[in-house]
């Protein structure tokens, strides 16, 4: 009956998108207008509100307009009615990440806006440096967004670049923590559109990557911007600004006069949470709690954040959306997700999913929910700065890190070799790599970074065969005495960069033409016998005998044998044509 029931849905939504398309009626589903926040009690002194338990708190169920269809706002059904995941993904293999916003002003790193509020922190630091101390008038945060303006950000050179080195899908970061959005949003007045450069910028992307023929979602990462900003109430704990609160406390004061009084700054910092305990105690995300004294703001917050979300999807069309956080879903209760308990992300992943059949006659969208639990459709992961031990089928995932930081600062190391080395860890364990590409507050990509990715696209473009459209083989890879050596975790940079493979490392892939594909992590000297054990005849690996070796950018022939123990391969002087990693094809008779 359910498959029923969706093969019905499924004809009647290609029958009205025929319609509309040909009638030009084709429109987006209605949403609310914006509602402003709700009143808020008084702070409390820091830290003298116990959070309530989010395993005694029932989770709310939001009302938000949702697009109708079979997709229902809870988990199971989403799991339920979700078929494939988009084939082209598969095909992608490689993305690009474009983590960029007002932050990176600060040349600090990521998380800017708010550790230039902590002091000690090298972004306060740099902020005193560079503008002036949080303190003082026309110092804080909401002052960078009036004065960013990144004049040589080109959406549509950036794309070509990322192309160029081989991306075939973006990340495009639509709001970070600090609560601004980079497009023309009907629900949060704080936006570049408003205000900074005064340009939608997700409009430029969209465009850009839809005529690079190239797919791309948007990220957002406000789920729990509500406690990260808890540092802007803070002051100097010593020094001649001890006591100064900084200007998260002037959502409190009287604006008249001032060139934000026309800008709710409760949109931009929120309320002040310091009183509830645990928050602001821990560097990263607070261990678990609820806002039992902030129940009206917490269900509106939870919804403008959804309706947001909505905003950009109707007007970009994305083919998936991303979501942060270290919980198992946005507003859990628990670390990232603290605050509030509800199904805003599974109504608003519905939502999308029936407006796809709606528009696109399939679910060919999907939504990237990080920690969500294997073994469910729908539903995609990231691996930040890490990949799998092994092969991993229960979901699709994509492994994600930044060279140098996830929002630029001086003095990164830009290595080809790490990126190309990290998509070789997650192609060969069967996910997708996307790597963030660092972006100068002007706009423009440093020159050493323009080489790291020519230097990508040109290696790309001779081994791709074995990346695009690939799946994992039967194991990743096989390394010196059977342990396999791994690339190290974190972002791309000089611990990456300076890491050595030898001629006994290598990775594997099965090719979209069914061929096996060996990349040896390094380039051997000429003349160096490489044995490739698990390609040999006692390792049962493969169905059939070897029949041909070639290797990928080398016209010869090679020199080549398998026995029982191996796949012996002689590897030819290619020193000065290949760099990094080199790759065989292996054809079975």
């Amino acid at each position: 009956m359910k498959t029923l029931k969706t093969t019905l849905w499924k004809y009647v939504c290609v029958t009205a998108c025929c319609m509309c398309s040909l009638y030009g009626l084709a429109q987006p589903s209605a949403l609310p207008p914006f509602t402003p926040p709700p009143p808020v009690p008084p702070a409390a002194p820091e830290g003298s509100v116990p959070m309530g338990d989010p395993e005694a708190f029932p989770e709310v169920k939001l009302d938000f307009p949702m697009e109708p269809g079979p997709f229902e706002p809870t988990w199971e059904s989403i799991h339920a009615h979700y078929a494939d995941y988009p084939a082209w993904l598969r095909e992608a293999k490689f993305g690009c990440w474009v983590h960029f916003g007002p932050q990176a002003a600060g040349m600090s790193g990521d998380w800017y806006a708010k550790r230039m509020y902590e002091e000690g922190e090298k972004a306060y630091i740099n902020h005193i440096r560079d503008f002036g101390h949080p303190a003082t008038e026309g110092h804080g945060y909401k002052d960078i967004l009036r004065t960013w303006n990144p004049e040589k950000y080109d959406p549509e050179r950036l794309v070509e670049i990322y192309r160029d080195a081989g991306a075939r899908f973006l990340f495009i970061q639509g709001v970070h923590h600090d609560n601004f959005d980079l497009w023309d949003s009907k629900y949060q007045p704080w936006n570049s559109v408003r205000m900074g450069p005064r340009r939608d910028l997700l409009a430029e992307w969209s465009k850009a990557v839809r005529r690079a023929g190239m797919h791309y979602g948007v990220t957002f990462h406000h789920e729990y911007t509500w406690w990260w900003w808890e540092s802007a109430f803070r002051s100097d704990r010593e020094g001649p600004y001890a006591g100064m609160t900084y200007d998260g406390a002037l959502t409190q004061a009287d604006p008249a006069g001032q060139w934000w009084e026309d800008v709710d700054l409760r949109m931009l910092y929120g309320p002040n949470f310091r009183g509830y305990a645990g928050i602001g105690t821990e560097r990263w995300a607070p261990v678990k709690g609820i806002f039992t004294q902030h129940a009206d703001y917490a269900r509106w917050y939870a919804t403008n954040w959804a309706l947001r979300i909505l905003d950009a999807i109707e007007r970009y069309d994305p083919d998936f959306i991303y979501t942060d956080g270290n919980s198992t879903q946005p507003f859990s209760g628990y670390l990232s997700g603290t605050g509030y308990k509800c199904d805003a992300a599974q109504r608003l992943i519905a939502s999308y999913y029936n407006r796809a059949l709606r528009l696109r006659g399939k679910t060919d969208v999907f939504s990237i929910v990080k920690f969500h639990p294997a073994g469910r459709r729908g539903i995609v992961t990231t691996f930040e700065n890490q990949y799998p031990d092994g092969i991993k089928t229960d979901q699709a995932w994509i492994g994600e890190n930044p060279v140098g930081d996830w929002y630029y600062a001086p003095g990164f190391t830009y290595s080809a070799a790490a990126v190309i080395r990290f998509l070789l860890e997650c192609v060969s364990r069967d996910g997708c790599y996307a790597v963030s590409i660092p972006i100068r507050p002007d706009g423009s990509l440093e020159p050493e970074c323009e080489q790291m990715l020519k230097e990508t696209g040109n290696w790309m473009k001779i081994n791709g065969d074995g990346i695009y459209g690939s799946k994992a083989w039967k194991k990743p890879g096989e390394g010196k005495d059977g342990k396999l050596r791994l690339l190290p975790h974190g972002a791309v940079g000089k611990k990456m960069a300076d890491f050595t493979f030898g001629p006994e490392d290598f990775r594997f892939t099965e090719g979209k033409d069914g061929n096996v594909y060996a990349y040896c992590l390094s380039v051997p000297d000429r003349e160096t016998g490489l044995s490739i054990v698990s390609l040999g005849r006692r390792a049962g690996l493969l169905d059939s005998a070897v029949a041909s070796v070639e290797l990928l950018g080398y016209g010869g022939k090679i020199a080549w044998k398998q026995d029982d123990d191996a796949l012996h391969i002689t590897c030819p002087d290619v020193s000065d044509t290949l760099n990094t990693a080199v790759c065989f094809r292996i054809r079975t008779k």
